[in-house]
């Protein structure tokens, strides 16, 4: 009877899983229009071509003035022109004031903006005059030249994650395309001759594929093309075409089960059979056993395979932690772990486990975090009603009140 295999940390596992991508880097890019980037990781930085602002403009609607003109609160002053946005002014006369909105440039000779709710129009020939009702400082409400953005700094950075403020940025510094890594192409299958498809009659024994949804959903949000091959009956045969298949074509396999130890999970064989295997049993709850390594395709290049455990708790935390760390490093993205949040425990947890344990949570309404109260690994509701994980080391106990990591689901998921 073989020995049990030693569990490893899962800050081990990961740095494994990192060494093991990087000869399957995707190093394919493509030109993207900045409107369509929306979750897409960058390939180079991008650089500004202009100062953000282009140049000084109002940021309030009101009137420019020189402050020499304004010696003292309720000084009256001819208003010399109107500059609304986009229109650029003359030099401002001095002793006279012009009337302003914001992202306006701000003319020439005027060193101070006073917003419209200190001065009162007056009105009179023209544009008339204004009582400026404050006596104005340096500079107010003027937005410098450049005091966003420089000409040149990098905006965004190579590997980062394209969110919608991001797109907003790139396109204030005048970035019409993006170049960007081309989407990780992953197949998704499950193994086991207990799964059969929601819709499908429920015989005796059998349950339905929740991690097929899961998983491609995941994959989705995170930005990958997937191909769903099903469900693959427990046969070697069959495990060993389904991965053959998936690898003529794909970046990544993805499978669900067949990573225990079992006579009838013959994932490991499988992939044995035709490529290399790492059996990962890490110190983690949920979660523990991964599988990780590669299929050989005809040409005598590689596809990345990894094997998730079949409970679906364990599937769904397993994921966020190792499979979202696998495609951010074949994206050449920072493959790294989300800092969390300092958040207070709301709940107790005086039971701890030998191994890391991730709990299911979420934000109440007054700041801190509640716990679902079935943490089991087939539990997934759980999964479903939390909004982020409590990351907990080895052994610590948790008292009711005491600050914990809390990891949002949402940068777990596309991160």
């Amino acid at each position: 009877m073989n020995a049990p295999q030693p569990l490893i940390s899962l800050d081990e596992a990961l740095a494994r899983l990192v060494a093991g991508v990087a000869p399957h880097r995707i190093v394919e890019t493509e030109s993207v229009p900045t409107v369509d980037a929306l979750g897409r990781v960058l390939a180079v930085n991008v650089l500004s071509m202009l100062d953000v602002p282009p140049g000084d403009n109002s940021s309030m609607d009101g009137w420019a003035v020189n402050t020499a003109d304004v010696p003292a609160a309720g000084t009256v002053l001819p208003v010399s022109q109107r500059i609304p946005a986009g229109v650029v002014g003359q030099p401002l006369r001095r002793g006279t004031a012009a009337r302003i909105f914001t992202g306006a440039q701000i003319p020439a000779g005027a060193d101070a903006v006073v917003m419209q709710e200190r001065c009162e129009a007056i009105p009179g020939e023209g544009l008339g005059a204004v009582r400026i009702d404050e006596l104005p400082a340096f500079g107010q409400w003027i937005r410098r030249r450049g005091e966003d953005v420089l000409h040149g700094a990098i905006v965004l950075h190579k590997g980062s994650r394209l969110t919608p403020q991001g797109l907003g940025l790139a396109a204030s510094v005048g970035a019409a395309t993006l170049a960007v890594c081309r989407r990780p192409r992953v197949a998704l299958f499950s193994t086991g001759d207990e799964l059969v498809m929601p819709g499908e009659p429920l015989k005796p024994g059998a349950i339905y594929n929740s991690n097929r949804y899961t998983l491609r959903g995941l994959l989705q949000a995170g930005g990958c093309e997937v191909t769903d091959l099903g469900i693959v009956p427990d046969r070697l045969d069959a495990t060993c075409t389904a991965l053959e298949r998936a690898a003529r074509f794909h970046d990544l396999i993805l499978t669900s089960g067949g990573v225990s130890v079992g006579e009838e999970d013959h994932l490991k064989a499988a992939i044995q059979a035709r490529g290399t295997l790492e059996h990962f049993q890490m110190a983690i709850k949920p979660g523990r056993p991964l599988a990780f390594g590669t299929v050989r395709r005809d040409d005598g290049t590689s596809a990345l395979v990894v094997g998730l455990p079949g409970n679906p708790v364990s599937s769904f935390v397993t994921y966020l932690l190792c499979v979202t760390t696998v495609l951010r490093a074949m994206q050449g993205a920072p493959a790294t772990l989300p800092a969390g949040l300092p958040l207070r425990a709301d709940f107790g947890w005086p039971r701890p486990d030998r191994r890391r344990e991730f709990l299911r949570v979420r934000l109440n309404e007054q700041g801190g975090l509640d716990l679902f109260p079935n943490q089991g690994s087939g539990v997934l509701t759980s999964a479903a009603w939390a909004d982020g994980l409590v990351d907990i080391p080895a052994g610590q106990r948790i008292v009711s009140g005491e600050t914990v990591r809390y990891l949002p689901l949402s940068e777990l998921i596309a991160r």
